[in-house]
């Protein structure tokens, strides 16, 4: 009798445990199915992308190359990171992209791309004009071709981030990395309007060693961040992505030189202070002169409000180190 209680016991145990199982899976299942439900109201999504081309995805991509680095971190913020399956040449982060097919710089691997079999590429249209045919040879393909825009602005930023999260399902994670981007760029600019009009710094942001001196001018998000953070750009008066010689430099008479090479360039600031004829420019004069990594200022992605806080605690440590 008792062999058989516990026989009894022992069958009701294993019936709950499969009745348990069985629940289990079936809401799983009910939450697979409503995920999948919520991703087919989501697409098909046409968008007209920086070439004005109307770009038609069917279905969330679930392979995706990114061809620029700015593209690929927008993406992983938007948690792609499993579906990106080949990076550029140029990408550094997150780490994980050191884990992803390479598939080449601004001369992009066609061939291997191809290989990848991607659903979706991400071009990027700083490059596009020159690598026409390449993206013509992976449209024929039957590859989605997206061709983001050249942002110059943090609104062209977030739109970027926004249009990426549309054409990959992401919308919603889009709207919260770009609401959290509009605090903390608000938080920051609060700061910048303490600082008194006499008192703001002209700076010089130099994104090109000598000789060939390039800098940022007006229409440029690096000249957006200076405003931000209360400060002068001293080439403001430039547009774009100005060329320079040492000599206009110098007659600028900047308060403060900021380099975005020094990951490249050994001892940057050091070669700025040791400059001929430099003596006597007020950033060099007083050993102003700060190293900011290109990357946090130049990729107009999540991380650009990293460099405009890396910006201002340079320029003015006694406003953003408290």
């Amino acid at each position: 009798m008792k062999k058989f209680s516990a026989l009894f016991l022992s069958l009701l145990l294993l019936i709950g445990l499969l009745v348990g199982c069985g629940q289990t899976n079936n809401a799983e299942q009910k939450e697979n199915n409503s995920n999948a439900s919520e991703q087919s109201k989501l697409f098909p999504v046409t968008v007209k992308d920086a070439l004005g081309e109307d770009v038609t995805i069917k279905e969330k991509p679930k392979r995706i190359v990114s061809l620029i680095p700015s593209n690929t971190e927008i993406a992983y913020a938007l948690g792609l990171g499993e579906q990106i399956v080949g990076v550029s040449d140029n990408d550094n982060y997150p780490e994980d992209v050191q884990n992803k097919e390479k598939v080449g710089g601004m001369e992009f691997n066609v061939e291997k791309i191809i290989s990848l079999k991607p659903d979706l590429v991400l071009a990027h249209a700083s490059s596009a004009h020159n690598s026409q045919e390449g993206l013509k040879q992976l449209k024929d393909a039957g590859i989605n071709v997206f061709v983001v825009e050249d942002a110059q602005s943090f609104d062209k930023v977030y739109d970027s981030i926004q249009t990426i999260g549309k054409i990959t399902g992401t919308s919603d994670k889009a709207e919260d990395i770009v609401a959290e981007m509009k605090t903390k760029l608000a938080d920051i600019q609060e700061k910048g309007k303490t600082i008194p009009d006499d008192q703001k710094v002209s700076v010089f942001v130099e994104v090109n060693p000598a000789p060939q001196i390039y800098t940022t001018g007006k229409g440029t998000f690096m000249d957006e961040m200076l405003t931000i953070i209360g400060a002068k750009n001293a080439a403001g008066d430039q547009e774009g992505w100005p060329q320079m010689t040492e000599e206009a430099v110098v007659k600028l008479n900047p308060d403060v030189i900021v380099t975005t090479y020094g990951y490249y360039v050994d001892k940057a600031v050091d070669q700025v202070l040791a400059r001929k004829g430099w003596e006597n420019v007020s950033a060099v004069k007083n050993k102003r002169v700060y190293d900011v990594h290109s990357d946090l200022v130049s990729r107009p992605g999540p991380r650009l409000v990293e460099g405009v806080e890396e910006l201002a605690k340079a320029i003015y440590p006694d406003v953003y180190k408290k």
